[in-house]
């Protein structure tokens, strides 16, 4: 069978533990087999991470600004457990923070429905997209240990040279201390993104924050959503029929519960993380969700929004078999190709990506799926099959 040809590479960025096996076990069974794959490959395992000190997540970055699209597997970002486990030389920051912080924009997360996986939200009809800011706020943040008495202030020094200064607080005793910021451009590139999606999917938007509390800080995000709507988008909105509102992020969750999805809500950056996460174990599995990224300047990295799978892979390490969910993953790399046939006008490429996303579908619908999706599917005579003959039966469902 002739294989279908790409003429511009994908940013292939590798990643750690038993996503990283899955991602080999993806490429060997799905891609390469249908797609003479041109990718120009970064390895972002946490022990290359180690030995580059980190430089190798800026060139993958710096990859996707020339390429336009890359696609992402799961990886590492160490705690105090991890520096010792890989014998680090530092607490490196989140890869995926740093990725966000070069690429800026927004990360859109919608559930991918198949039929016998039920929402845990019986009222729930219909995905809910997380679309998550995806620059600045903790994931860069600077924070220090608090060893013992002392005062903790904030201090900004304006080019002018005027300076504000505010203590945050007096330590009487050990603790800790943290800083974070955001750029109000990067604010109004989530914003013009988030608007701009719900009018292509002609669905309602959603923002929330805490502005109650963080008055400047999350008021300066509700502030600047309001102008842009207002002056930019609201007569689109209008017109196609769709609403845009703010409300307080608790107040969101509560009425999230009850809706019947079909919206989009938009995050600043943890919250984005966090109920990103709820939504996709909600509607099945934290391996049932896409993720992209999308820039402002036209940039896109697709990934799977879960982690690692720690504990599977210390069973692989053992020899022991495992079953192990690779839709998301799947899903990224489906994404990207489409993406990248979309850029480059190549028809046979976007087929191929519509192909391998039914031919996953399919096979779980069909009743073979992984020991995740066993549990909780409402289909009878289901088959449960470990991580590679699950990718295997994908690939006859797409041979076929």
């Amino acid at each position: 069978m002739k294989k279908i040809q790409m003429t511009t590479p994908l940013v292939e960025i590798d990643g750690d533990e038993m996503t990283r096996i899955l991602w080999k076990m993806i490429k060997e069974e799905l891609l390469e087999p249908f797609i003479d794959l041109k990718t120009e490959y970064y390895d972002l395992g946490l022990e290359y991470r180690d030995q580059t000190d980190d430089q190798v997540t800026i060139d993958a970055a710096n990859a996707i600004k020339k390429y336009g699209v890359g696609v992402k597997c799961a990886t590492i970002t160490p705690n105090a457990q991890r520096m010792e486990e890989y014998n680090l030389k530092k607490m490196y920051k989140s890869p995926n923070g740093t990725l966000r912080a070069i690429l800026d924009g927004t990360v859109f997360r919608t559930p991918i429905l198949v039929k016998g996986i039920e929402p845990c939200v019986k009222n729930w009809k219909e995905p809910i997209t997380i679309a998550r800011h995806a620059y600045g706020d903790v994931y860069k943040n600077t924070e220090f240990l608090v060893t013992g008495k002392g005062k903790a202030k904030l201090v900004l020094e304006m080019e002018d040279g005027t300076v504000k200064e505010e203590t945050i607080f007096t330590f009487d005793g050990p603790g800790v201390v943290q800083g974070m910021y955001n750029l109000d451009s990067s604010i109004r590139s989530f914003a013009r993104s988030c608007f701009s999606y719900a009018l292509n999917e002609k669905k309602d938007l959603w923002f929330a924050s805490k502005d109650t509390i963080s008055k400047i800080y999350d008021g300066r995000f509700k502030d600047i959503f309001a102008e842009v709507y207002e002056t930019e988008y609201k007569e689109d909105f209008e017109k196609t029929g769709i609403t845009y509102f703010y409300t307080l992020i608790d107040d969101a969750v509560a009425r999230i519960m009850k809706s019947k999805g079909g919206i989009i809500w938009a995050c600043k950056n943890y919250d984005g993380d966090v109920f990103s996460d709820m939504l996709s174990s909600a509607f099945g599995s934290l391996a049932m969700m896409t993720s992209v990224l999308v820039s402002p300047e036209g940039y896109y990295e697709y990934e799977a929004a879960h982690g690692t799978v720690q504990r599977h892979y210390y069973k692989y390490l053992k020899g022991e078999e495992t079953s192990t969910n690779s839709v998301a993953t799947i899903f990224a790399w489906s994404g990207a190709l489409r993406k990248r046939g979309e850029l480059d006008q190549n028809e046979e490429l976007i087929a191929f990506a519509d192909k391998l996303e039914k031919a996953t579908i399919d096979t779980i619908e069909g009743g073979t799926m992984t020991g995740d999706l066993a549990l909780i599917t409402t289909l009878s005579n289901v088959k449960k099959v470990n991580s590679l003959d699950f990718i295997k039966a994908i690939r006859s469902a797409l041979e076929a």
